[in-house]
């Protein structure tokens, strides 16, 4: 059973550059990226594409030892000798910013959280969370502002000092620094106002040390209700106009803007549904704010944590939609609309942040969102290496299976399925991607795809290459589970998972040929599919 979609690119109408959104990641424990799995991840991330990847990582100033548990994580950075002078330790720190460089990743700072010797209120501190705690018990001391914000202004020069002299100007002026997470909400237990000093302080902090720093936030937590958007306002009211408690001056400088923006899965009586009208109407409230702000008409937008729910740790019926291509189709319809939200606020959207990593020493595909369980790709993680494969000017696409953005923003996709594209064109070769996406994990019928590539620079003989993610392709979870479902898979088992885990074509490349600068090709694709076509001149 099959229903028809046509869709037609064309490769000479240009929509400008293709923005690199994929190319940041992120995760509440900073200690996972130097342990074995971890570091391998950071390598896979680093090989994504030609554009530079970034990593953003909670509780860089934690106190703790470095030991990483779910939603925790610490570096020991501060604390206080018996007279109450601070005591700097940048070593662990140091060994997760080293573990990103030599892996092609560089650090997107975030400046968090509160050391213990500087909370209010100090105790308890460090939480023992579990994947099915209700969340707010995470916020401990931590989540508490300062006592003295001049010390936390000093905590944040020496850090930005050090990491100046250690890697030079040059680098750490390409970085991204941003300060704390989701101010909005519990990781916060100030006041507003007092959330826009340690702001300033931290901004002026690392300027002090880095005069080109590249400085922004404020990484509010989406849901656009009232609540939302009056923090959001309230802060960039105070950027805008009001005194800058480090400076006295007016206003605060912000060389990119940051929100965050989740999607709300559901479990119903037999199959996961998920929630991307959520999302996307995150991603178009978060615009709009920004855009009502002539100040910041052009400043760059890093969407800080954009994923299809808010919990990377937690575990439950309605997140069972990770390990699959639910996910992967997912992240393909959803990523593409960003684009398209932001030309329709005329913003600068610079990239969108994935919340997703590596846990270490969990069971094989336990339910977590994550990019791999025991260094074994998931699904989604080819998705990803279909973006970076996408390379150029983003160009002309039309699906007659894609659900109109206006309806994807408000109702999500609840009727028919979403068959979209996504293109671009780089000097000779062209890249199409395609996906077949539901809100609902449930089978459905194949889309039989006449997919017309026209308005090419060239004719003649070409070849194509055609990249899938679904049951049968890209996909350790599905070979996973035929072999069993082993929890301590032999050697040879978990050969064959991780070359299910890599990104793989239908067929070989095959020939074909563009006459007046055009060319056609037709293929089936399931529900919940995604398929990137490769058309280079040969």
């Amino acid at each position: 059973m099959s229903f028809p979609v046509s869709i037609r690119v064309n490769a000479d109408h240009e929509l400008g550059h293709l923005r690199p959104l994929y190319r940041y990641f992120g995760a509440d424990e900073p200690n996972y990226a130097y342990m074995k799995n971890g570091e391998k991840l950071l390598r896979k991330l680093g090989e994504l594409g030609r554009e530079q990847v970034f990593f953003r990582t909670h509780n860089l100033l934690t106190t703790g030892d470095g030991t990483p548990a779910l939603k925790w994580g610490s570096t020991n950075a501060y604390t206080e000798d018996e007279h109450g002078n601070p005591v700097y330790n940048w070593k662990i720190i140091d060994r997760i910013f080293d573990t990103y460089l030599e892996r092609n990743v560089k650090p997107y700072v975030q400046i968090g959280f509160t050391p213990q010797a500087m909370s209010t209120h100090p105790q308890p501190y460090q939480h023992t969370w579990t994947p099915h705690a209700k969340y707010h018990e995470i916020f401990t001391g931590w989540s508490y502002p300062p006592k003295d914000f001049n010390k936390w202004e000093e905590l944040v020069y020496q850090w930005a000092k050090h990491s100046r002299d250690k890697y030079g100007l040059e680098e750490v002026e390409s970085w991204y620094w941003e300060i704390w997470n989701e101010p909005n909400i519990g990781y916060w237990q100030g006041a507003p106002d007092e959330f826009y000093a340690l702001h300033d302080h931290a901004a002026a902090a690392v300027r002090r040390a880095i005069p080109n720093a590249r400085v922004g936030g404020p990484e509010t937590a989406g849901g656009f209700g009232t609540d939302s958007v009056t923090f959001l306002r309230g802060f960039l009211d105070h950027c805008v106009e009001g005194t800058n408690a480090a400076t006295g001056e007016k206003g605060s400088q912000l060389d990119f803007l940051s929100f965050h923006a989740k999607g709300q899965p559901e479990y119903l009586v037999d199959h996961v549904r998920m929630g991307i009208s959520h999302q996307l109407k995150d991603i178009d409230g978060g615009f709009s704010v920004i855009a009502s702000y002539p100040t910041f008409k052009d400043t760059p937008i890093v969407i800080g944590e954009s994923d299809p729910e808010g919990a990377a740790a937690a575990q439950g019926p309605e997140l069972g939609y990770r390990n699959g291509t639910m996910y992967s189709s997912y992240t393909a319809a959803s990523f593409a609309r960003k684009h398209d939200i932001a030309d329709k606020h005329d913003v600068n959207l610079a990239g969108a942040l994935t919340w997703a990593f590596e846990f270490e020493d969990q069971p094989y595909f336990a339910g977590f969102r994550v990019l791999a369980s025991n260094d074994v790709d998931l699904p989604v993680l080819n998705v990803f290496r279909m973006f970076g494969l996408m390379t150029g000017t983003r160009v002309e696409a039309r699906s007659s299976g894609q659900v109109p953005l206006e309806t994807a923003i408000t109702e999500g996709v609840r009727g028919e399925p979403d068959v979209g594209v996504l293109a671009s064109v780089e000097g000779e070769r062209l890249a199409a991607l395609v996906w077949h996406y539901h809100d609902d994990d449930v089978p459905g019928p194949v889309a039989s795809v006449e997919l017309e590539l026209g308005g090419l620079s060239w004719s003649g003989e070409g070849r194509l290459s055609h990249y899938r993610v679904d049951q049968k392709h890209s996909n350790a979870f599905e070979k996973w589970k035929a072999l069993g479902s082993p929890q301590k898979p032999t050697s040879e088992q978990y050969a064959e998972l991780v070359i299910a885990s890599k990104l793989t074509t239908v067929a070989p490349p095959k020939s074909v040929v563009a006459k007046d600068g055009s060319t056609a090709v037709a293929f089936d694709l399931p529900r919940q599919g995604v398929s990137l076509l490769l058309l280079e001149k040969v």
